[in-house]
């Protein structure tokens, strides 16, 4: 499965507090207890194995073996701390908020292979909507049409039933992205 060329600038984005957290705790070993009352938030919302990996970063492992068994989201996560451990220049702007309209063409990307038969893309898409599912507001109903937008579903007012103008702005711009598709 290909990626779109901003799926791991909006990742990187997305995450950039956790990001910071860990290589400011990489740099200053006082910092870590605070970063502990997020690892085990993230790890009791599914976040299992990213947070085994960051532990081994803060234990001193920098190898890129580390990434084996993560999915893309997790790799561009850790990835962004090791970068970020060796330039913190590199590091996300903490300030700067994900653009959601950014999130709708990889989405939509993932949506369309994954009803088309990639598998890999199919549990990509299966994580992303059990991890969604598990936040609240937009993003829990998102993630619980995920499976619909896979089966083809496309009726914007069916599955943006209850969301807020930005939880909708999402959708309809992923159902726009998915019938660029159709149009091919």
């Amino acid at each position: 499965m290909t990626q779109l060329p901003d799926y791991e600038q909006q990742v990187r984005q997305t995450h950039a507090e956790l990001i910071h957290l860990v290589v400011k705790a990489c740099m200053n070993a006082s910092l870590k207890p605070e970063l502990e009352s997020v690892l085990q938030t993230a790890k009791n919302s599914g976040w299992e194995a990213l947070v085994d990996k960051i532990r081994h970063i803060l234990g001193g492992r920098r190898d890129a073996a580390i990434l084996q068994g993560l999915d893309n989201e997790d790799s561009v996560i850790i990835c962004a701390i090791l970068e970020g451990i060796q330039n913190p220049a590199s590091l996300p702007d903490i300030n700067k908020q994900a653009d959601p309209t950014m999130a709708a063409p990889g989405l939509a990307h993932m949506v369309h292979a994954a009803s088309h038969g990639d598998v890999q893309a199919l549990q990509a898409v299966s994580i992303m909507a059990e991890q969604m599912i598990q936040t609240t507001g937009d993003l829990r109903l998102l993630g619980g049409i995920m499976h619909r937008l896979v089966n083809g579903e496309r009726e914007p007012d069916t599955l943006c039933k209850g969301m807020g103008p930005s939880g909708e702005q999402l959708v309809l711009s992923l159902l726009e992205e998915l019938n660029k598709f159709s149009l091919q």
